[in-house]
């Protein structure tokens, strides 16, 4: 199997005269990240970004999730996942639907498409696959395909506390580092997060884009946040479902989904703790960790706290988006 470098770092040589011309950073002295249209990419996942813009075309009635990294995306896939699954008469009898989770991890069920779908030498042919898709991204708003923008299909962006956020992703990426090397020194990960240099960073550029376009196209872009979903999550999952056409007519299934699709549960089953991703070749364990809110203040300093609250004060001033604190 390709080192997790090597599946991050890959790239074909006709990009190779792009990189050459794009802003270079290196990103917790292990990957070099290049900035495109505003925005930090590996090579691989720039390739395979630039092939979804040329060949994706969108169906009215797929639906796109969306997210910056490490801010609930593995909880959404699947969430949406037994949304989309259950039958519109809401037969909860229906053994189809009991136990969609329990063979493969979520990202084998909703696939990424600048990490899992568009990564091959050869754009793969999606006409066959069965209608409604369920696709998600980390691409922000600005790199999405017309088709995407142009068509009546729906996207769900879900994004976190800039602080939480952090400390998840350091936590994510330090399953890359050796036992020899350690975890990452937290103040440079905090430094260059504040910098926006990291994955599909920045990340209040890339929140800031969908928000003001779901402000725009309520019908079109839902946009939730991790804490919300926390603190009242049968309150967020009807909203979901009702904006992917699938509303609830009972709360034994919204209690049945909320159980199948809980963090905790998801964490602790077996296919989610053994063995790797195949496509970015991290642990499957490194993708649901603690999944609280609030746990940046095991990490930060209170220097660092009124830092970061400054920059997401001065970053979402006048937008009306807000975040905990």
């Amino acid at each position: 199997m390709e080192t997790t470098k090597s599946l991050l770092m890959h790239s074909s040589v006709s990009l190779k005269p792009l990189l050459a011309q794009l802003p270079k950073e290196s990103f917790w002295e292990g990957l070099d990240l290049y900035q495109w249209e505003g925005f930090w990419y590996v090579p691989r996942h720039l390739e395979a970004a630039k092939t979804v813009q040329s060949h994706f075309e969108a169906r009215d009635d797929d639906v796109i999730l969306a997210s910056p990294m490490k801010t609930g995306t593995n909880w959404l896939k699947a969430l949406c996942f037994c949304i989309m699954k259950r039958a519109k008469s809401d037969d909860d009898d229906d053994d189809d639907n009991e136990e969609p989770l329990v063979d493969e991890h979520p990202f084998s069920y909703v696939r990424t498409l600048e990490i899992q779908v568009y990564t091959t030498n050869a754009p793969p042919d999606l006409s066959g696959m069965s209608s409604p898709r369920l696709f998600h991204t980390h691409l922000p708003y600005n790199a999405l395909p017309d088709s995407i923008k142009n068509s009546k299909c729906k996207i769900v962006y879900i994004t976190r506390n800039p602080k939480d956020t952090l400390v998840s992703t350091w936590h994510f990426f330090n399953s890359l580092r050796t036992a020899e090397q350690g975890p990452y020194p937290f103040d440079k990960a905090f430094d260059s997060f504040c910098n926006g240099v990291h994955l599909f960073g920045p990340f209040f550029e890339h929140g800031l884009q969908y928000w003001k376009e779901s402000s725009k196209m309520a019908h079109k872009i839902l946009f939730l946040k991790y804490e919300d979903l926390k603190r009242d999550p049968k309150g967020q999952l009807k909203r979901l479902a009702s904006f992917l056409g699938r509303p609830f007519v009972n709360e034994e299934a919204i209690d049945k989904v909320l159980w199948t699709c809980s963090l905790e549960r998801l964490k602790n089953m077996e296919v989610n703790k053994n063995g790797v991703s195949p496509w970015t070749g991290l642990p499957k364990s490194s993708f649901f960790r603690l999944g609280v809110v609030g746990d940046w203040k095991n990490n930060f300093t209170p220097k660092m706290k009124d830092q970061l609250d400054h920059i997401t004060s001065m970053k979402l001033e006048g937008s009306g988006l807000e975040f905990e604190t």
